[in-house]
């Protein structure tokens, strides 16, 4: 059985296209019908989170941490207890590709690290789009590590030790465990997830952030485009080979627990 563990706090907006997507990639025929058990963890929720999952068919586990490592860890274990072979993480407001799960497990790895794209920065300004564009490695050998495109084998979760508890960095810290585990790593941009760029992180320093303290140094006279001195224009990494997001599929995205509600369709700019 593959397990996939979504952390969730007040994720209302965004779950119900992150599911469709996930359930999308369970029926993958590459899977050969093998069962794919979904769980939400609904960490401190007081929005309608609970019952969009409950709407799409997907198991919950409610508690009130406020803190995603404790998440993601509670989620593995309840499906490691079910007898999950691999665990697959990914983020509420993140969208996986069909394919996703096939192609973590074609890797043959004891555990995945997959690149991202964002497809709306309409959060932040231009200079945060292209300094990401001119910086992220979205290509095979990247040294990125999401918790929006994570894949890890049972075995190698456990020796391991799971996740820490931390609120912030809990993905970095468990394939630093695996590291130092001398578990094989995949870091690999085959499979794909499109995650959001917005500017209201639900983890203290994640990615929201990240971009956020982007856009404070990008946008600073310092950094400006115009009249940029020498000196900090050296401060800026090199330009790196960069794909542009190839989740491609078009997915419908509808309320599940309101028939009544539009029914919007969007596909990946």
């Amino acid at each position: 059985m593959i397990g996939i563990v979504i952390p969730a706090h007040n994720e209302e907006a965004w779950l119900a296209r992150c599911l469709a997507s996930i359930l999308e990639a369970a029926r993958d025929p590459a899977l050969a019908g093998e069962a794919v058990r979904t769980l939400v963890v609904l960490d401190d929720c007081t929005d309608r989170s609970a019952e969009i999952a409950t709407c799409c068919g997907v198991e919950t586990l409610a508690l009130q941490a406020r803190n995603v490592g404790i998440a993601r860890g509670a989620g593995a274990q309840r499906l490691l207890a079910a007898g999950a072979r691999w665990l697959a993480f990914t983020d509420a407001d993140s969208r996986v590709a069909p394919d996703w799960l096939a192609q973590q497990l074609s890797l043959a790895a004891d555990a995945v690290c997959g690149s991202i794209c964002v497809d709306d920065w309409a959060a932040h300004p231009q200079q945060v789009r292209d300094y990401f564009r001119e910086t992220y490695v979205d290509a095979d050998g990247h040294r990125h590590v999401h918790g929006a495109n994570l894949g890890v084998s049972a075995q190698a979760y456990r020796r391991a030790g799971g996740f820490a508890p931390l609120v912030c960095s809990e993905d970095v810290a468990l394939v630093e465990q695996l590291q130092a585990c001398g578990a094989h790593i995949a870091w690999s941009a085959a499979p794909r997830v499109v995650t959001s760029a917005r500017r209201a992180s639900r983890a203290r320093g994640g990615f929201g952030d990240t971009l956020s303290a982007w856009g404070v140094k990008l946008t600073e006279p310092l950094y400006g485009y115009e009249d940029c001195p020498v000196a900090a224009a050296t401060s800026v990494p090199p330009k790196l080979c960069v794909q542009s997001c190839e989740l491609q599929e078009v997915i419908d995205i509808r309320d599940p627990c309101d028939p009544s509600a539009p029914d919007f369709r969007t596909a990946p700019s």
